[in-house]
């Protein structure tokens, strides 16, 4: 039976023909795609690139497309948090995987190589300030995960203990916890320069990373407890916000991903890098010489 069309209330698209939020077209993008948070990063990627094909801004999502020695390479900037994630993610697959003339998806589907390049606080003391940090593990305090169906691919032994442990309120959302795909967590964990850890994924920045300006925290013991819960050996070793959903949703529609950090911040000691966009930089050619290696 022929799949039904997908509507214009679900699959939104530009007069131009480009997908809603992105402002994308299926061309636009390569099946190697590089995920920063903010805008401006997007071009101390594509900086290094050979040449440059596509420069598109709508919003906080900013892409450019390009070659590096030889690899065509996507980067695109997702904004914080994972709401825009969501977003991001469905988009990028929709571009890959469904053919926006019949609005119908593809029979044959591209599996999107997706490297966060992110930065991120330690929370464990041996973690040194400038290091860079492959996500093994993530798990989610967002809610995300939870409004998409069939995610019995998430750790839900990892989540109980977690919520054993802290005591977690019963009103905030259910932790879930996702793994990086194997292929790339090797392909990364294997140099020297790179941590392996589990990453904790925070709906915000302040209050749900346990900083306190002038508003108090609902469990200020948090960050305290998330130092010192281990199952199975893991520990949780920083804390970031768009992991998880990257993780999650790539798995969901079939793509591979992968999280890297710089640590720039341990809030252990509660030090900040005194060069963080020299790190960031660092990572950013690192990453780029990995995936042409």
């Amino acid at each position: 039976m022929k799949q039904p069309a997908l509507t214009s209330s679900e699959l939104i698209l530009n007069d131009d023909g480009s997908i809603y939020h992105l402002n994308l077209k299926p061309a636009d993008i390569a099946e190697t795609i590089i995920t920063v948070g903010d805008p401006d990063r997007v071009e101390a990627v594509s900086k290094h690139f050979d040449a440059l094909e596509v420069e598109v801004q709508k919003r906080e999502f900013k892409t450019h497309t390009g070659t590096y020695k030889g690899k065509r390479i996507t980067v695109i900037s997702t904004g914080i948090g994972t709401d825009n994630i969501d977003i991001v993610l469905n988009e990028l697959d929709a571009l890959a995987n469904i053919d926006f003339k019949t609005r119908r998806v593809k029979k044959d589907l591209t599996k999107l190589t997706i490297i966060r390049i992110g930065t991120s606080g330690a929370i464990q003391p041996t973690i040194p300030i400038d290091s860079f940090l492959v996500t093994e593990t993530a798990i989610g305090f967002d809610n995300l995960l939870h409004f998409y169906g069939n995610i019995s691919f998430t750790d839900s032994a990892f989540s109980e203990a977690f919520v054993q442990h802290t005591n977690w309120n019963a009103h905030k959302s259910t932790p879930y916890v996702v793994s990086a795909d194997t292929e790339l967590l090797k392909l990364f964990s294997s140099e020297t320069d790179f941590l392996k850890g589990c990453t904790a994924t925070n709906v915000g920045f302040y209050g749900p990373q346990g900083r306190v300006l002038r508003l108090q925290t609902e469990d200020n013991m948090l960050n305290d407890k998330l130092t010192s819960f281990q199952f199975q050996k893991k520990k949780i070793t920083n804390l970031e916000m768009e992991t998880s959903g990257i993780y999650g949703m790539a798995t969901l529609l079939g793509h591979r991903a992968i999280s890297l950090n710089a640590i720039l911040a341990n809030r252990c000691d509660q030090t900040f890098s005194k060069q963080p966009q020299k790190t960031v930089d660092l990572l950013i050619q690192k990453t780029l010489s990995i995936l042409v290696a």
